[in-house]
C-alpha cells in the first residue's frame, strides 16, 4: 500500500489567490497517486503558533506574510514555500525551495495591454509599504522600470488601507489623485480588490470609465467582478499551476529529493479583458457620458430618456450624437450591454433562464428569447447548452446591434 503522508496547507482561504493554489494543489493529488491527508483552516493565522512543532511530513505555506518564514524557519519537516517574486536574489527566504508568482510579468502583461489600447498616460495604484505588502512594492518595481524603459516618469499611487473609520477620508484622496492624472490614462492596480475601489472612486466623481480612466487589476476574482458596475478587466495569475508545481515539489522532498534553493517563476495565464480597459479613440463628450451611465446601469431597466436626463440634453440630440458617432441608437446600446451580460451569465454554465433575463434588464425571458433569436441566431437556452458543453463560443455578429465584440 501507499504511504498517506500528512500535509498542512498553511493558506488563507479567503483569499482568491490562496484559493487557486489549494485548487492546483487538489490537481496535482488528483492527477498522481499521491496519497495526502491534508490540514487546512481557512485562515492559517489563527494556528500559526506551535506549527514549527507540526507532527506531520510536509507543509506548503504562503510565505507572502513575513510570519510564516518566521514561523517555519525551525521547522523539522520538509517546506515548500509559495509566493511572490522578488528582484532581488537575496530577498528569497534561505534553504526553502520557493515558487512564485512572476510579478514583472503579471505587471508588464497589464502594461502591454494599455499601451496596445493606444494609452500613452499610465499610472499604478498600489498599497501603502509594509512587510506583508511586499508583493505589491515588487509590482511597483517592475511598473517603475517598465516605465523609465520607456523614458516615462512613474505614476505611484499607495492610498491608504481600507478601513471603516478611515473609508470616506480614503475615497475622496482616490478621487483627488484620479482628478489630478492626464486624460486619458490607463491605470494598474496590484489587486482586482484596489481595482474595484478605484471604480467607485471614478463613479462617485463621474469620470467616465474607459473613455478616461482605463482599469484592470490583477487576480481575476469573480467575486471583485460582481461587486463593480462596469466588468473590470484583469491579469490571471498561474496560481492552479503554481498549486500543482508547489505539490510536485513537496511530493519529490518526501521521497528523499533535495531540493533547497530552488526556485520556479510561474508567469500569468492570460488577461480578462472587459468593459473597464477597452479604452476607444475619444468621442463626443455627450457620448461618451451617455456610455458611462448605461455600462454602469443597463442591467437596471433603464430607458432612454433617463440617459438623456443624466447627461443633460433632450433625448433627440442625445440620438443624434450616438448615430453619428457609433451609428447606433441609444437604445441599440443598452440592449447590446444588456445581451453581453445575459451571454456572461449564461456562459458560466447552470442558471436559470428568467434569472438571468431579470438580472440583465430584459423585461421578461420572452423578450430575451427574441433578442437572442434576432441578434445571434440561436436561443438562450441554445447558447447555455453550447457553452456547457465546451464547444466553442458562437460569433456574436453585429445585427441590430453594432459592435457587439467592442
Amino acid at each position: 500500500m501507499l504511504r498517506t503522508h500528512r500535509i498542512a496547507l498553511l493558506f488563507n482561504a479567503n483569499k482568491i489567490f490562496d484559493r487557486e493554489v489549494i485548487t492546483g494543489i487538489a490537481g496535482y493529488l488528483a492527477s498522481t497517486r499521491t496519497a495526502w491527508d491534508l490540514f487546512l483552516e481557512e485562515d492559517f493565522r489563527a494556528r500559526l503558533s506551535g506549527i514549527d512543532q507540526w507532527q506531520g511530513d510536509g507543509i506548503i505555506a504562503d510565505f507572502d506574510n513575513p510570519a510564516v518564514a518566521d514561523a517555519l524557519a525551525a521547522c523539522r519537516v520538509p517546506v515548500v514555500a509559495v509566493g511572490g517574486s522578488y528582484e532581488s536574489a537575496t530577498d528569497y527566504p534561505p534553504g526553502v525551495p520557493y515558487v512564485a508568482t512572476d510579478n514583472f510579468k503579471l505587471i508588464k502583461l497589464a502594461y502591454d495591454h494599455l499601451i496596445e489600447a493606444g494609452l500613452r498616460n499610465l499610472a499604478l495604484f498600489s498599497l501603502p509599504e509594509a512587510q506583508e505588502n511586499r508583493w505589491a512594492q515588487e509590482r511597483e518595481k517592475a511598473f517603475c522600470r517598465l516605465m523609465r524603459r520607456d523614458k516615462l516618469e512613474p505614476e505611484v499611487y499607495r492610498g491608504q488601507c481600507t478601513s471603516a473609520p478611515l473609508w470616506n477620508e480614503a475615497v475622496e484622496q482616490q478621487i483627488a489623485w484620479l482628478h489630478s492624472l492626464p486624460k486619458p490614462v490607463g491605470i494598474i492596480a496590484v489587486t482586482d480588490a484596489r481595482a474595484r475601489q478605484l471604480l467607485q472612486a471614478c463613479a462617485l466623481a463621474g469620470i467616465e470609465v474607459p473613455e478616461q480612466v482605463a482599469l484592470i487589476g490583477i487576480d481575476n476574482d469573480p467575486l471583485a467582478r460582481m461587486l463593480t458596475r462596469i466588468p473590470m478587466s484583469s491579469v490571471i495569475q498561474g496560481a492552479e499551476e503554481m498549486g500543482r508545481t508547489a505539490a510536485h515539489l513537496l511530493d519529490q522532498m518526501l521521497h528523499g529529493v533535495r531540493l533547497a534553493d530552488t526556485r520556479i517563476l510561474v508567469p500569468p495565464a492570460g488577461i480578462n479583458v472587459l468593459a473597464s480597459s477597452k479604452h476607444e479613440r475619444a468621442k463626443h463628450p455627450h457620448v461618451m457620458r451617455a456610455r458611462h451611465f448605461i455600462r454602469q446601469y443597463a442591467c437596471q431597466g433603464i430607458k432612454t430618456d433617463q440617459v438623456a436626463d443624466y447627461v443633460g440634453i433632450s433625448r433627440s440630440t442625445l440620438e443624434c450624437y450616438f448615430r453619428q458617432e457609433l451609428g447606433c441608437s441609444v437604445h441599440d446600446e443598452i440592449l447590446r450591454l444588456r445581451l453581453e451580460a445575459a451571454i456572461a451569465y449564461l456562459d458560466r454554465g447552470d442558471c436559470n433562464l428568467t434569472d438571468v433575463a431579470i438580472k440583465c434588464g430584459f423585461t421578461s425571458s420572452q423578450y430575451m428569447h427574441s433578442v437572442f433569436k434576432r441578434e445571434l441566431g440561436c436561443t438562450p437556452r441554445a447558447w447555455q447548452e453550447r457553452a456547457r458543453g465546451g464547444a466553442p463560443a458562437l460569433g456574436l455578429p453585429t445585427l441590430g446591434i453594432p459592435d457587439l465584440q467592442a
